[in-house]
């Protein structure tokens, strides 16, 4: 759903921690044991042609190589539009992990996105979403997250990021298995969802989703709820992926019948990702969930409608 909130207090506390970085860097580390087989694999060097195809707007997508991998810069204008990439197979439980770099400037009413989702090979459609929605030049980037199961999402939530995203090349990562899905920025978890199966709420158990990068025109909701149009003598509007990750996860073999669900579902209980620590939450992700609250949160669909929600309970530590 289109939103917008306007909380200068909230704003006002991002622009003091984004100046003062020290805050969040005395407060928490990061266990270097949780991460290291993840950072090891993020190491490598990602081929787009060996995990992605383009899906739309191939004109205006162009990958170069390096020596981490290859960079999908995606660009959109008024006359030719933006542009899509979707992975070659769909997955079920993993780490899914993308570098991004976002639009520099007046960004208002563009739409930059990472997200997983069943498309059209499934009739239930589910997804997870990171959706950077564009700003006007001075003002912070917000982060919309959201989760759909079933056809059903208005699970918004909101934040700032404590730094500028189009500056430098980020990591916004999925982590999701048989009992949660986690959002990561940086390593920082930012949002859960737990499974709430005996609350009524169903769940992404066995429903495959493709990973997917996008850049559009989102000008009818984007920014200020619609307010704020695209600005077409700022494009062209300039995004950029680099350094993904699908190795630590469930390739789907066959995605017309239910034997590759199956035999996903039975590898997420042999492989790290289905197994503890990532069943539940850590002591440094409750912190960092608990941190972002405070500071950064800007909407919360639980702290709009709490009672139509029930699996809000279990949202936030």
């Amino acid at each position: 759903m289109p939103l917008y909130f306007a909380n200068h207090a909230i704003y006002g506390v991002y622009k003091l921690l984004v100046s003062t970085p020290s805050i969040e860097l005395r407060s928490f580390s990061i266990p270097e044991v949780w991460l290291s087989t993840f950072q090891e694999a993020s190491a490598q060097a990602a081929k787009f042609a060996n995990d992605f195809n383009v899906t739309w707007g191939k004109q205006n997508v162009n990958i170069t190589g390096s020596s981490r991998g290859d960079v999908v810069t995606l660009t959109m204008t008024k006359e030719k539009g933006g542009a899509g990439f979707r992975s070659l197979s769909p997955f079920l439980y993993g780490h899914f992990s993308m570098k991004m770099k976002l639009i520099k400037g007046n960004s208002s009413g563009t739409i930059t996105a990472f997200y997983m989702s069943s498309q059209d090979n499934y009739k239930k459609w589910c997804e997870i979403d990171f959706e950077f929605l564009g700003n006007v030049s001075g003002q912070p980037y917000t982060l919309q997250t959201n989760v759909y199961i079933q056809g059903v999402g208005n699970r918004e939530q909101q934040i700032y990021l404590w730094f500028d995203p189009t500056a430098a090349h980020h990591t916004y990562r999925f982590l999701w298995n048989q009992e949660l899905i986690m959002f990561f920025v940086d390593n920082r978890a930012i949002r859960v969802f737990h499974k709430a199966t005996d609350l009524g709420i169903p769940y992404l158990d066995y429903q495959p989703m493709y990973a997917i990068g996008s850049l559009w025109n989102g000008e009818a909701w984007a920014t200020e709820g619609g307010r704020i149009k695209t600005d077409w003598t700022q494009q062209p509007f300039v995004a950029s992926y680099t350094q993904w990750n699908v190795s630590d996860s469930c390739q789907v073999q066959n995605s017309t019948g239910t034997a590759g669900q199956h035999a996903c579902y039975e590898k997420a209980h042999k492989s790290s990702y289905g197994q503890a620590p990532n069943l539940a939450l850590t002591k440094t992700q409750i912190k960092y969930l608990r941190w972002v609250r405070k500071n950064y949160v800007i909407y919360d669909y639980c702290t709009k409608n709490a009672t139509a929600t029930p699996e809000c309970t279990r949202n936030w530590p």
